[in-house]
């Protein structure tokens, strides 16, 4: 990303939103003029509090607060703590000509909304929080949600490709998920089968199922975690729903299938209790592997 995509980007989203109209939400206010009131709809605030919020000019934040004084919008009042500072409030007309500039927003932006469907609109809020953390480096949070349309879909197409990569596996490896979660979604039971996605900006990066073997026993299947978002913790809590359901399902027992050589995950396995039944050597997915059966006693 170069400075001159970033330049176009703000030229465009700035025409879209309507910022370089005379006045904001075709009102006798400027942006940051409106960004004020919206700042101080919240409560009484502080002049200097104000200031560092909005990272606003000193005497460009009192020259606004003079304009908002003279509309009836404002009442400034010594500060309890300090009678050098003052508080500013919004009058009943403030919150009155704040009320109708908040429900424009709200009707513009539902504007410009409306014409898409809902997979892109979430994509778009999702792009708008990434841009949002890279640009102040919030830390990354995900989340874990149970499967949606398209989401069976996903899985089988990232097994391929993460396991192409890292492993070596040919086409076989995938034509197992495929089937693996071809039988999940025709057959599942919801009481004893469940399924997680975890996301990340709302971008599905992982997955894992929980899938009956017996009236006792649960196998865990299809643990993936992406590479851009290791490091968080969500292969463990994958896991660890995974366990969850499956004593609340009543098994007394969790099983699951996986070849030597995947630290990661290994390390994962062993912290939450599993250990190893059996190790064979095997000719599989194109490649000579140790095929592994690990199991859990709930």
């Amino acid at each position: 990303m170069t400075v001159a995509d970033v330049r176009a980007f703000n030229r465009f989203y700035t025409g879209v939103i309507g910022v370089l109209d005379r006045g904001y939400l075709s009102s006798p206010y400027s942006v940051t003029e409106v960004r004020v009131l919206f700042e101080l709809a919240a409560g009484p605030c502080e002049v200097p509090d104000l200031r560092a919020a909005l990272s606003l000019d000193a005497g460009y934040l009192s020259r606004i607060l003079g304009r908002f004084d003279r509309d009836g919008l404002v009442t400034r009042t010594p500060s309890e703590r300090d009678s050098r500072r003052h508080v500013v409030t919004l009058t009943p007309r403030g919150e009155s000509v704040f009320a109708e500039l908040n429900a424009r927003s709200d009707a513009e932006i539902g504007a410009l909304l409306e014409p898409l469907p809902a997979a892109e609109r979430a994509e778009l809020v999702a792009s708008m929080r990434r841009i949002e953390r890279l640009l102040t480096g919030t830390p990354r949070s995900y989340l874990l949600r149970p499967l949606r349309p398209g989401d069976l879909g996903w899985v089988v197409q990232r097994h391929g490709v993460r396991y192409a990569e890292e492993c070596g596996f040919d086409q076989t490896f995938e034509a197992l998920v495929a089937r693996v979660v071809g039988e999940y979604g025709q057959e599942h039971s919801p009481d004893r089968e469940a399924a997680w996605i975890a996301e990340v900006d709302g971008e599905p990066v992982g997955s894992v199922f929980c899938v009956r073997v017996d009236d006792r026993t649960a196998k865990l299947r299809l643990l993936l975690v992406e590479p851009a978002a290791r490091g968080l913790g969500i292969g463990a809590r994958l896991v660890d729903e995974c366990l969850r359901f499956a004593r609340r399902a009543g098994y007394e027992r969790v099983v699951l299938w996986t070849v030597a050589g995947l630290a990661a995950s290994r390390h994962i396995y062993e912290k939450a209790g599993f250990r190893i039944d059996t190790s064979t050597p095997e000719r599989l997915f194109g490649r000579d592997v140790q095929a592994q059966t690990w199991s859990l006693d709930l």
